[in-house]
């Protein structure tokens, strides 16, 4: 429904993707911050077979 949306589908999508981008930041800084959670996380990234 076009008229049920207050903008448009770009301007959306837009919206979408600088919260994706937000939230991808806001990750990596806690992920740079917590050296537990990095040791964790590349253990298991190393343990994996692909």
């Amino acid at each position: 429904m076009p008229q049920a949306m207050p903008m448009n589908w770009l301007n959306l999508y837009m919206i979408f993707t600088l919260t994706f981008i937000l939230i991808n930041i806001k990750m990596y800084y806690n992920f740079n911050s917590n050296p537990k959670l990095n040791t964790l996380i590349n253990k298991k990234i190393k343990s994996w077979k692909w």
